[in-house]
Order: C-alpha cells, then structure tokens, then sequence
C-alpha cells in the first residue's frame, strides 16, 4: 500500500483532474467532457497553469477553477435560455440551445490554458492552444461546417474574458460573467494567507458565497454573501467590469449583503 504521506508524481497530480458537469441529455456535450476528461495534455495545461498561478501568487488556477466556471456557465445558459434569452448560435446560425451549451462548456474548459505559458496575454495564448486541440476533439462530434462555427464561438469567449473582451454574443458574456463568479473566498486563500494583504486579496477573501438562482424581474439573480465590506470592491470592480456593456446585462440582477453585526476583521493594521 502507498503511504498517504509519499508525495505524488507529476503523472499522477496532472491525471487527478476530472471534470464532472450535469449533461442533462446533451450527447454532444457529454461527448466533449468525456473528451477532455481522456486528454493528458489537457490535464498538464490545467496543471501547468496552476502552477504559474502558485508562482504568482495568484488565486486558484487549478482545474477545479475550471470545473466550477464551466458549472456556473452552464447554470447561467439554462436559466437565461429557459428565461427566453435565445443564444447566439441560434440566431445567427440557426444550431440549438445544446449547441450553445458545447460552445460555452469548450470556452470554459479551454479560457485558461494559456497560463500554463504566461500570466501576460494568456488569453491570447489559449486561442493558439485551442485552435490546435478543440478541432480535433470536436470532429466525432460536428461535421463541418458546424464543427468550425464551434471553435470559432468558442475561441470568441475565450478572448472576451480578458479585462477589455467586450463580447458580443451571448455565449461570450456567459463565460466572461462565469469566470468572475468564481470569487468565493477558497479560490483566494493562498495569496490571502501567504502574501502581503491588498485590495485584490482582501476582497477575494471577504467574499462567503455565491448563490445563482431563478430571477423575478430578470432572468437570473445572483445573491452574494460577504463577512466584510471589502468584498464589494469585488463584487464592483471583479463581477461588475466583467458583466457591464455586454449582452447578459440586461438579465442578470446581482445583490451583495453583508451581515454588519458580524462583520469580520480580516487585518488587524494595514500598512504601506
């Protein structure tokens, strides 16, 4: 028997990462997951981004960052298609609603990679890692020309994450709004708890937990939960900078509540 204490291998730390996401019936989905989840090289890029993030200092990177924004992709699509709110691949493509989910779960799956090569315009390099690899996984799925139409709404919502993305397709500002709503204070207890404290760190940690649910006067509502004060600048300038100015702002009402009586003291002094 392996001692739990006996560190792992890379091997072994790079296969561990396994995706899970509620397919609902959808083959072509469940085809794409069972995809990624069989591709070591994937599993490495996730790998290798975590540990760029880790030298960094960085909140989590890892491939459960990636589990959890691809998620929160899908629960956003289908409370917003259920709401009426009808994807872009729909429109202008005339594909489906689970179309669009593959779109969104590709877009998830590959938004990071790129920082398994660098923190500076990994965006960009995701594009250049996708372009290589999503093709081929997608062809025992889609027959082109729908299988390029894929790539390219995918490789679309990559690129709009970055701080400027200004996405303009539904499916671009669901992974856009998924990747900021990964902002429960987990995701920053390494740069909280091992560096200096700064706004970004402080208001990571000060967020509790974020609930996406049925909304009444719009589509979606999420409900955040915060122990201090500090978590609005990232529920402002994280969550909102993502979502203004694109598509999903209109159907989406975001509440941020903090329990004033048991407001919790993060740092004792702050110093510059």
């Amino acid at each position: 028997m392996t001692d739990d204490a006996t560190p792992q291998s890379l091997s072994e730390k790079v296969s561990a990462a396994h995706i899970r996401v509620p397919a609902r019936g959808n083959r072509k989905l469940d085809r794409l997951i069972a995809a990624v989840n069989g591709d070591v090289q994937i599993k490495a890029w996730w790998h290798a981004a975590a540990i760029n993030a880790e030298r960094l200092g960085m909140s989590d990177h890892s491939w459960v960052h990636i589990q959890i924004v691809t998620n929160i992709g899908l629960r956003l699509a289908r409370l917003l298609f259920r709401r009426g709110v009808v994807p872009s691949v729909v429109t202008d493509y005339g594909l489906t609603e689970r179309d669009a989910e593959v779109v969104i779960a590709a877009a998830a799956l590959f938004h990071c990679i790129g920082m398994s090569i660098h923190r500076q315009d990994h965006e960009q390099f995701s594009l250049f890692l996708t372009a290589d690899k999503l093709p081929k996984m997608l062809e025992p799925i889609y027959d082109e020309p729908t299988r390029s139409i894929i790539v390219a709404e995918a490789s679309h919502a990559i690129i709009s994450h970055r701080s400027k993305g200004a996405p303009f397709t539904i499916e671009g500002s669901i992974l856009r709004v998924a990747d900021a709503l990964d902002m429960a204070k987990g995701r920053s207890r390494v740069p909280f708890e091992q560096l200096l404290p700064n706004i970004h760190s402080l208001s990571s940690y000060a967020i509790e937990s974020v609930k996406i649910s049925p909304g009444r006067e719009k589509a979606v509502r999420v409900e955040i939960e915060m122990n201090n004060s500090a978590g609005i600048y990232q529920v402002d300038e994280g969550l909102g900078t993502k979502l203004r100015g694109t598509p999903l702002a209109e159907h989406l009402e975001v509440v941020a509540r903090i329990d004033a009586e048991h407001e919790q003291r993060l740092v004792p002094v702050f110093r510059l």
